[in-house]
């Protein structure tokens, strides 16, 4: 089965106490939103979405597309149990779900209200909202940041491609995932390369300018797209047909959008121009409880077919092969100190 490993929210807390969180406020939800467009054709949250893409990975659903055959699905809902005191919707469902989480399962059999109780909790449900959230951040956005620090990344352009690239890619260190491709920008780099974007990275000892590293890892992350290393990733060339995300990127830099105030241009699936504004209320509120239009809600990635595109990615891995335990050991039992050195392996 398809799997992606978590590292589990405890590791997640580490990693968020480890990332400085530049990317906050409008800059934050814009790069959210810019994601949202790649993801689901509009900038809203869809809290709402469920569906069986028939990808080896149960139902997907949520705003980062969390899944029943891996572990970031069964984390959602056990976070709202947190909220709800774990009597809720899903808790009739919870030994099914845990049992796909741990074995990779792509079975949909025992879920037969899954997507029901999913969009009703979705639309409404401010809790439900709220785990969204804290799952996406903990497993996507703040191992993303971790990275963005470690390389001293100043531009929110940059921030949130990293961003992107694990949303899709997923945040681990095979192949295709976020750190490879940043491990191979980096190595790209064998002398000083000025640049007048004002930011000067030191990559492998030497001074690169932050838009040239920057152009440099759009550029690995496009040659990944069309030609993914790892199995998993290369049937149905489902990758090389979302290069838009890459391409929408680069048009931004070009562009100087270095810095996300109140609004952004970028390019839409189609390679059209559009503009994505930040759904921050002046009052402070956050966009992130927008409820999404039900008419839109089930809208995702389709190639020329019709068909949903699939979408492998994994995150941050275990030592070793992989395996389908989502969580190393020390991590399962709250191990913080085992948690902290794995950051540190991660990370470098």
């Amino acid at each position: 089965m398809l799997a992606r490993r978590t590292l589990g929210l405890v590791a997640a807390a580490l990693l968020a106490s480890a990332a400085s969180a530049t990317l906050c406020g409008c800059s934050k939800d814009t790069a959210l939103r810019i994601t949202n467009v790649y993801e689901n054709g509009d900038t809203d949250f869809h809290y709402d979405y469920c569906e069986n893409l028939g990808d080896g990975r149960g139902f997907t659903a949520g705003i980062a597309g969390f899944c029943t055959g891996t572990s970031d699905a069964w984390e959602v809902i056990q976070e709202y149990h947190k909220l709800t005191g774990g009597n809720d919707a899903f808790s009739p469902m919870d030994a099914v779900l845990a049992k796909y989480s741990d074995s990779g399962s792509d079975s949909t059999s025992g879920l037969t209200d899954y997507c029901a109780v999913w969009e009703k909790l979705g639309k409404t449900d401010v809790k439900f909202q709220h785990a969204q959230d804290t799952v996406r951040d903990a497993l996507y956005f703040t191992p993303s940041q971790a990275a963005a620090d470690k390389l001293g990344l100043k531009f929110d352009i940059s921030r949130g491609q990293l961003y992107d690239t694990g949303i899709e890619h997923g945040t681990g260190s095979d192949a295709d995932g976020l750190l490879a491709l940043v491990d191979g920008a980096s190595k790209t780099f064998t002398a000083d390369q000025t640049g007048d974007s004002g930011s000067t990275l030191n990559i492998n000892g030497h001074k690169v300018d932050e838009i040239a590293w920057l152009k440099a890892f759009i550029a690995v992350r496009e040659a990944d797209l069309t030609n993914p290393k790892e199995k998993d990733n290369q049937g149905g060339n489902y990758w090389a047909q979302t290069t838009y995300r890459t391409k929408s990127y680069t048009y931004a830099i070009g562009l100087k959008e270095y810095m996300y105030g109140s609004s952004i241009k970028i390019l839409d699936n189609d390679g059209k121009p559009m503009t994505v504004k930040c759904g921050i209320s002046t009052g402070g509120g956050s966009s992130n409880t927008t409820t999404s239009d039900s008419s839109n809600s089930r809208r995702r990635r389709r190639d020329a077919r019709g068909v949903p595109i699939k979408r492998y990615r994994t995150l941050v891995p275990p030592s070793g092969p992989p395996t389908k335990r989502r969580l190393r050991p020390a991590l399962q039992n709250n191990d913080v100190s085992a948690a902290r050195h794995h950051l540190d392996d991660i990370l470098g």
